[in-house]
């Protein structure tokens, strides 16, 4: 890492915060890596992961992209399963979500603003 700078691996360098790689929960030692606008997921989902419970009354944006894999993202008032590459969902804030691999699969997370 340099200042104002970072470059690494998203495996390695997020394994011991559950997969986040920015965010407002990463040390401000991480540099840009540490930020209260933004949160950035990579996630590796063996196939039968799932959140069976739901995430409800989040008040921020997110973005789910499929980078390989099937996956499903179920949403207040609907879903769908991601089966290309770049398939994604979005939505925005008090909208509740859960997720289901359906096969081995990497999802990249971009979340904002980092909540605090």
């Amino acid at each position: 890492m340099s200042d104002g700078w970072t470059a690494g691996n998203a495996n390695e360098d997020a394994a011991e915060t559950r997969g986040w790689l920015v965010g407002h929960f990463i040390d401000p030692s991480q540099g840009v890596r540490a930020s209260k606008d933004v949160e950035v997921k990579w996630a590796n989902h063996p196939a039968g992961d799932k959140r069976p419970e739901w995430t409800s009354d989040d008040q921020r944006t997110t973005l789910v992209m499929l980078v390989s894999g099937e996956f499903r993202i179920e949403v207040t008032g609907g879903g769908k399963i991601m089966t290309r590459q770049g398939d994604y969902v979005m939505w925005g804030p008090g909208i509740d979500h859960s997720w289901e691999a359906l096969a081995d699969s990497v999802v990249l997370t971009v979340r904002w603003p980092s909540a605090t």
